[in-house]
C-alpha cells in the first residue's frame, strides 16, 4: 500500500485528481478518473497490460479506489473517454504544470524515439508504420515525441505514425508548446535528426511574442563536410590536451565548434582499427582469387570478383565507411582505394560537436553546456521504455494507442517530479528505489474468532518517514485507507 499511497498524495497535491475528474465525469457513469490514476500508477508500480491490472489489483490496495469495482470493460472504456477528450485533458495538464516551469527563461529540449508495436492487421488511420527503429534495424512502430524543460519536467507530448520524418514533426509540436504555455522567452535545443534547411528558415521566422523564438540545434555528422573549410582557421586550436570551444559565422547564425581530444583520439582510433581490419579481410580475398587465377586448387567454393566486390562493399556500408574505402563497383575485377582526402577531413572532425544558434547573450560554453543537457531527454525515453515498459504495444486502435501513450506520459510525470523533488533534497535514492521503500509499508487485515477482525499499517521504518519528509508528502495513516 506504500507505493500506491506516496503516488495518490503526489496525484493529488499536483492537482490531477480534481482537474481531471472534472474532464472526465461528464462522460462516463464510472468514475473515469480512478481508473486512469489506476493503470497510470500501474506503469510506475508493476507495468501489466489492461488485463493484468486487474490482476496487479488483487494484491495492492489503492486510497479511494473499490479494487473489486474496477473491470476490464471499464478500463477499455476509459481508454476511449481519453481519447476523446485529449485535448481538454491537455490544457488541463498544462495549466497544472505552469507554476513548475521557469516563466522568464524556459530551455525547451525536443525529441523523437521509436516505439515497438505488435499486430499485422490495417485499421483506418493506421499509426503502427515500418520504419527505422531507433535501436536498429526495421520494424512496424509508432513515433513518440516529448518536450521537457531544462529542469526535467515533460510538459508535451506527441504521437505520430512510425513512418513520419523527423524533421516534418518539430514546427507542429513547437505550435501547440507555445500555445499551451504563454512563456516570455524560449529556447529550443533540439539534437541532430531534427536539423535541415528548411526547418532553419521556418525557425527563424517563428516568434514567441514580441521576440523570435531562439533554438540550438546539432549539425548531422552527415552534413560536416559543408563546413570543412569554414572550420579550418578553427582547427589549430584542437592540437591541446584540453577540450576547446569557439565559434564562426553561419548563414547569420552563430556555429558553435566544441572539440574533445579525448574523443577525438578515441573515434580515430576505432576507425583506423575497423578500416585495417576491412583492408585485411580485402588482402586476404584478393589473395584467394589471385591465387584461384593461377590455377591453386582449394577446398569449398570459388570466389567470383563479383561476389567478392559485392560482399566487400557491404562490409564497408556497415561500418559506415564507404566515404573513405572507395569500392569499384564497375570494375570487372575486385578493386577499391581509399580516399586519403576523405579520411584526412573525417580526422578533422573527429572529437566535433558543431552547433547552430540564434542565441546573441550566451557564451560558447554556455552554448555547449545547454545541448549537452538534452542527453536527460534521452534517460526519460529510457525510463519510458524500461521501468514504464511502454513498449512493445499491443493496441490495435489508433485511439488507444494514443491513450495509451497518454498514460504512460502521465507516469513519466510523476516520475519526474518525484525525482525533482529527491535532488531538491540532495538524497541519493532515485524514483524506483524511492517507491521500493514505500511498497514495504503493508496493509494487514485479520479476523480473530470469525467475529472480530482488526486491521493497522506495519510500522514506519526510519528511512520510510525520512522518505515522506523528504519528498514532503504526508504519511499513510489508517483514516485515509
Amino acid at each position: 500500500v506504500g507505493d500506491t499511497w506516496l503516488l495518490t498524495a503526489l496525484w493529488k497535491e499536483l492537482g490531477f485528481a480534481e482537474g481531471f475528474r472534472r474532464v472526465l465525469r461528464a462522460r462516463r457513469t464510472f468514475d473515469a478518473e480512478r481508473l486512469l490514476r489506476v493503470m497510470v500508477f500501474n506503469r510506475l508500480c508493476d507495468p501489466e497490460s489492461k488485463l493484468g491490472v486487474l490482476r496487479w489489483l488483487e494484491g495492492i490496495r489503492m486510497p479511494d479506489v473499490d479494487e473489486e469495482a474496477v473491470t476490464h470493460q471499464h478500463l477499455l472504456r476509459t481508454l476511449d473517454t481519453l481519447n476523446d477528450c485529449t485535448e481538454q485533458l491537455e490544457s488541463v495538464l498544462a495549466n497544472l504544470l505552469r507554476p513548475l516551469i521557469d516563466q522568464e527563461l524556459s530551455i525547451v529540449f525536443y525529441d523523437l524515439t521509436t516505439i515497438r508495436v505488435e499486430g499485422s492487421s490495417e485499421q483506418t488511420g493506421e499509426l503502427r508504420r515500418f520504419g527505422l527503429s531507433k535501436e536498429g534495424g526495421i520494424g512496424r512502430q509508432i513515433m513518440l515525441g516529448v518536450v521537457q524543460t531544462a529542469d526535467g519536467l515533460p510538459i508535451h507530448h506527441e504521437v505520430f505514425a512510425g513512418n513520419t520524418g523527423e524533421t516534418t514533426t518539430l514546427l507542429p509540436t513547437l505550435e501547440k508548446v507555445l500555445a499551451r504555455y504563454p512563456v516570455r522567452r524560449v529556447v529550443l535545443v533540439a539534437d541532430r535528426g531534427l536539423l535541415s534547411l528548411d526547418n532553419l528558415e521556418a525557425l527563424t521566422a517563428l516568434r514567441v511574442g514580441d521576440r523570435p523564438l531562439e533554438f540550438i540545434l546539432a549539425v548531422p555528422g552527415r552534413r560536416y563536410d559543408e563546413f570543412d573549410s569554414l572550420l579550418a582557421p578553427f582547427q589549430s586550436n584542437c592540437q591541446g590536451a584540453e577540450e576547446s570551444v569557439g565559434e564562426v559565422a553561419w548563414q547569420g547564425h552563430r556555429l558553435i565548434v566544441a572539440h574533445r581530444p579525448d574523443m577525438a583520439a578515441e573515434q580515430g582510433a576505432a576507425r583506423d582499427a575497423r578500416i585495417a581490419e576491412l583492408e585485411a579481410d580485402a588482402a586476404r580475398w584478393a589473395g584467394t582469387l589471385d591465387s584461384q587465377d593461377a590455377g591453386v586448387r582449394r577446398r569449398g567454393r570459388k570466389l567470383s570478383d563479383a561476389g567478392t566486390t559485392a560482399r566487400f562493399y557491404k562490409a564497408v556500408c556497415e561500418a559506415r565507411l564507404a566515404h573513405i574505402l572507395r569500392v569499384d563497383l564497375g570494375a570487372e575485377t575486385f578493386s577499391y582505394h581509399v580516399d586519403e582526402r576523405a579520411l584526412e577531413r573525417a580526422r578533422r572532425m573527429d572529437g566535433k560537436l558543431l552547433l547552430v544558434t540564434n542565441m546573441p547573450d550566451h557564451t560558447p560554453a554556455e552554448i555547449v553546456a545547454r545541448y549537452k543537457a538534452l542527453a536527460d531527454i534521452e534517460r526519460g525515453f529510457r525510463v519510458l521504455k524500461s521501468e514504464i515498459e511502454i513498449a512493445p504495444m499491443y493496441h490495435r486502435l489508433p485511439e488507444r494507442i494514443r491513450a495509451h501513450a497518454l498514460i504512460c506520459f502521465l507516469a513519466l510525470v510523476l516520475h519526474r517530479v518525484l525525482r525533482m523533488r529527491l535532488k531538491a533534497r540532495d538524497t541519493h535514492l532515485s524514483p524506483e528505489r524511492a517507491l521500493e521503500i514505500a511498497r514495504r509499508i503493508q496493509f494487514h487485515q485479520v479476523t480473530l474468532h470469525r467475529t472480530h477482525a482488526a486491521s493497522g499499517l506495519t510500522t514506519l521504518s526510519p528511512e520510510q518517514r525520512s522518505l515522506f519528509a523528504d519528498i514532503d508528502l504526508p504519511e499513510p495513516s489508517m483514516k485515509s485507507l
